[in-house]
């Protein structure tokens, strides 16, 4: 593949506010180039896409200089015979996919959605449906090209800079603004997957179905109505896949997804328990069969909201925020069900409840995953938000679990430094990267106190 190629940008408007996909929104303004190098020299955040449900995208002050990466999206390097790939920070996912799953190429760990840059991907250090087999993103990344807190650039990597470059998987883009990022991509028999899905009737059937899952196959996930209750808590369905051989999967590409948006903002009163005990019951029901198997696109496993643009709209105007723990192995699965019957008794429970099992802790210092098992659950802001994420954190820390800092927008800092015994290694590598701390989003304003 040529080096330099433009790939389809992605440009809008700067305004007052910038928002986040949950709908929260900060004053300040974002400024577009494809010189990322040169437009990143005394800012103080960097953001791609913006689809970080909390407030890890959104500055600390409205003075802050904030550089939008997207419009920085070319393929720099790309080796055919090896998979590794060098681009720039901008480079969207769902541009790579479109330019290279034709070619028999993809990424080695996606997230739940294609619209994430790469450079998003690093500081979030984003983990998929193969964290039990794969790890996280950052466990395929071999180098990294970044301008520091005085305006330096340098390149790090495992063995060079080695500090710098695992705090900054996962770091939240606080150690240094990431202009390049090298990665080895996955060579795969087929651009077509191979899907089972098995109807799983409560939270301990679901466990176990996970853990078998996980010994048979590369990819898991479930979906799960956390508002039923009694013997069938935690029913749903899991969802498990590989690629499918070339003798398997269909002669042609997987046609380009249906474009659908959604189409109004609804009402606040819209999702309320009703509609969404509704939904789940209907969509539980659809499954009747225990087990179904079928060739299924890579959209259709990997990004099912994708196929609704602006879902987020679902939520009406007061927004929501996702709530994503894991909860470690050791606890057990009664810490599992406990986490469920006490998200049911807080009212906090919805229609997108998602459940996956995790592998071995990666080597990010800020690493989200730990082996264990990841619940994430999107709830409609409302008065009791501040009181719900207070008593699951609360349960999280004493089970020795943690939060994902892509999602969070309602941890205070004192249940951040419970339930996070790393973090005062991150934060002397902030000391000594940016002691001044330059680097900052609203975010790291509220859990690390940064000034606004």
């Amino acid at each position: 593949m040529a080096q330099g190629l433009p790939l389809r940008g992605h440009s809008s408007q700067p305004g007052p506010h910038l928002a986040a996909w949950g709908r929260v929104s900060e004053p300040g303004q974002e400024q577009l180039s494809e010189s990322l190098e040169e437009a990143c020299r005394g800012a103080s955040l960097c953001r791609g896409l913006g689809r970080s449900y909390g407030d890890s995208s959104l500055p600390a002050s409205p003075k802050d200089k904030v550089v939008a990466t997207r419009l920085a999206n070319r393929i720099l390097a790309f080796d055919e015979d090896t998979g590794l790939l060098r681009a720039e920070a901008g480079l969207s996912l769902v541009d790579l996919n479109r330019l290279l799953l034709p070619r028999g190429w993809f990424v080695p760990v996606t997230p739940g959605t294609q619209f994430v840059t790469l450079g998003g991907m690093v500081a979030s250090d984003v983990h998929g449906k193969n964290h039990h087999r794969a790890g996280t993103f950052g466990a395929h990344v071999t180098s990294l090209r970044m301008r520091l807190a005085d305006d330096s650039i340098l390149r790090c990597s495992p063995k060079e800079h080695a500090d710098l470059f695992y705090g900054t998987i996962g770091g939240m883009g606080l150690l240094g603004h990431i202009l390049e990022v090298e990665f080895r991509l996955d060579r795969i028999p087929s651009p077509w997957i191979w899907m089972e899905s098995t109807r799983v009737g409560s939270i301990d059937e679901f466990l176990h179905a996970l853990a078998e899952g996980a010994r048979c196959w590369p990819m898991t996930m479930g979906w799960i109505d956390c508002l039923h209750r009694g013997r069938a808590m935690g029913r749903g369905i899991l969802m498990a896949g590989r690629w499918a051989t070339q003798e398997e999967a269909p002669a042609s590409l997987p046609p380009a997804p249906r474009e659908i948006t959604w189409p109004v903002e609804l009402p606040n009163w819209a999702l309320n328990p009703f509609s969404a005990r509704t939904f789940n019951a209907l969509y539980y029901a659809s499954h009747w069969r225990r087990h179904r198997r079928r060739i299924v696109t890579p959209t259709t496993f990997f990004y099912p909201l994708d196929a609704v643009l602006h879902w987020n709209r679902a939520y009406g105007p007061r927004g929501f925020t996702q709530y994503q723990c894991v909860l470690p192995r050791a606890a057990g699965p009664e810490a599992v069900r406990e986490f469920l019957e006490r998200l049911t008794q807080l009212g906090a429970a919805s229609p997108l409840c998602v459940i996956k099992d995790c592998g071995p802790e990666g080597q990010g210092i800020l690493s989200f995953p730990m082996e264990g098992t990841s619940i994430a659950v999107d709830m409609a802001i409302s008065p009791e938000i501040q009181h719900i994420v207070d008593h699951l954190n609360e349960f999280v820390i004493a089970t020795g679990g943690r939060i994902y800092l892509t999602k969070d927008r309602f941890t205070r800092p004192e249940h951040f430094r419970a339930m996070e015994p790393r973090l005062e290694r991150f934060l002397s590598l902030r000391e000594h990267w940016d002691p001044r701390r330059h680097l900052r989003s609203a975010q790291s304003r509220r859990l690390l106190g940064d000034r606004a």
